[in-house]
Parts: C-alpha cells; sequence; structure tokens
C-alpha cells in the first residue's frame, strides 16, 4: 500500500537512514514501496532523550532506522522498558508498554514508535 507524504516548505524527514528536506514550495511524495520514514516532528535526538518515555523511544527510533539488527538496542529498550513498567501503576499505560514490547519484539518498530507517542502524553501530564 503506497505511502503518502505531504511536506511543509523546508520540512526534513529521514528516509531509509538519509536526511531530506524539502524545498521551498509544499511538496507531496508517495512512496510505492516498504521504507523506513520518520517526520522531523517524530525524530528524536540524543541529546533531547531526558525522560523516561524518551529513553524507550529512542533505541527503537533508532532499531527503526537501522538496517540490521543491533543487540546493544534491543537491549537498551528493554532495560529502559522494564524501568518504566516497574514504577507505573495505571493499568491502561500497562497495557500500553506490553503493546509497545510485542511491537518491537516483532519488528513492528512503526507502530511501537507511535504507542510511545501516547506514553509521552501520559508522561507529559504527569510531569507537568
Amino acid at each position: 500500500m503506497p505511502l503518502k507524504i505531504s511536506l511543509k516548505p523546508g520540512e526534513r524527514f529521514v528516509l531509509n537512514g538519509a536526511v531530506i528536506e524539502n524545498g521551498e514550495r509544499r511538496a507531496n511524495l508517495v512512496l510505492k514501496n516498504k521504507a523506513a520514514v520518520l517526520r522531523e516532528k517524530d525524530i528524536l535526538h540524543e541529546e533531547d532523550v531526558t525522560t523516561p518515555v524518551r529513553r524507550i523511544y529512542f533505541p527503537i527510533m533508532m532499531m527503526y532506522l537501522s538496517d540490521k539488527a543491533d543487540d546493544k538496542l534491543y537491549d537498551e529498550f528493554v532495560l529502559r522498558m522494564n524501568e518504566f513498567m516497574g514504577v507505573v501503576t495505571n493499568p491502561d499505560v500497562l497495557t500500553v508498554c506490553v503493546a509497545i514490547s510485542r511491537d518491537v519484539m516483532a519488528g513492528e518498530h512503526y507502530k511501537a514508535l507511535m504507542g510511545c507517542r501516547k506514553l509521552m502524553t501520559y508522561e507529559a501530564e504527569r510531569l507537568g
């Protein structure tokens, strides 16, 4: 199924590890095959990994953008998810955590990243 991306002028995204920046006009792209794509707003830089959920998101993002399996990234994800789940008591949040873990184990990294976005909302509400 093709993926259509609408880009604002100057908007950046990552496509299979390459950073691409749109020109001066709005653009529409259609990707016809499977590719690792992240919009600029979904990219987390290492210096921005400052909260527990961001520590979960970052290794998933790196696994998604990488073209090869990396045990260190997976181990980092497992460590951070276990830490987070060890202190959270909200059953709905724990359900999201389990779904994210399932998605990572199945290699569905993009789906796991979208689950992390839900956790980021929860975290932002808690941290004020």
